[in-house]
């Protein structure tokens, strides 16, 4: 893989789609586990949460890519924890600014940004030896990626735990509300769900890859 070489990628749109597909953080990587379980219980919640770790992991990836050539390779780790502490306090403060029932509902989860794996992976992996405009696609194809995941879950836990999508009421007042869509199970079995579906259509579009290259597929 690219991002463990430290020789400088080409820009290409592989670069910003990876995160959304092939290295998808939550559906590929399985990374993030206790935001994505934990506050997608609304879609609101899931957008919130997705859009203030793609702003950190934009932000901190940009600033340890511009400071590669001068953190010391003994310290870079406290580095980099400081440095996404930094976006993450913005992120606190912004969001108890636009609206605190948001920042009640979200809780500890935003601190917890400083230690979530996506972030801290590719400071490490890939900005520290990559230079400023491919670190900024990449780390925003997989901050999309990750808001996307969390919106995949949040979207189905609220349609089935409560029958509404951002609080506007979409099934038949007939609907009876799953229960355990609002509960930690109910995250559990989205989760499952929506990986089986990634780990159908994965080798279906590699498939389809390779007979759009003209390659030749040998069925055994």
């Amino acid at each position: 893989m690219s991002e463990l070489l430290n020789t400088p990628e080409r820009l290409t749109p592989d670069t910003f789609l990876r995160g959304l597909w092939q290295e998808n953080p939550v559906f590929t990587m399985l990374l993030g586990m206790c935001p994505v379980l934990a506050v997608t219980g609304t879609t609101l919640n899931a957008l919130a949460m997705g859009l203030a770790t793609t702003f950190v992991l934009v932000g901190s990836s940009l600033l340890v890519s511009l400071l590669r050539h001068w953190i010391p390779k003994q310290v870079r780790i406290a580095s980099y924890i400081v440095i996404i502490a930094t976006f993450v306090t913005l992120v606190d403060y912004a969001i108890q600014a636009i609206s605190l029932e948001l920042y009640a509902a979200l809780g500890a989860f935003i601190q917890l940004i400083v230690v979530n794996c996506v972030i801290l992976g590719r400071a490490e992996a890939y900005a520290s030896k990559q230079r400023l405009h491919t670190t900024f696609v990449n780390s925003l194809g997989m901050g999309l990626g990750f808001s996307l995941a969390l919106l995949a879950l949040g979207t189905v836990r609220e349609i089935l735990g409560q029958g509404t999508l951002l609080g506007v009421p979409v099934l038949p007042e007939g609907f009876q509300p799953w229960v355990i869509m609002a509960l930690p199970p109910g995250g559990f079995f989205v989760l499952g769900s929506w990986l089986l579906v990634f780990n159908w259509l994965g080798p279906r579009r590699a498939r389809r890859d390779l007979v759009a290259s003209g390659a030749t597929i040998h069925v055994r």
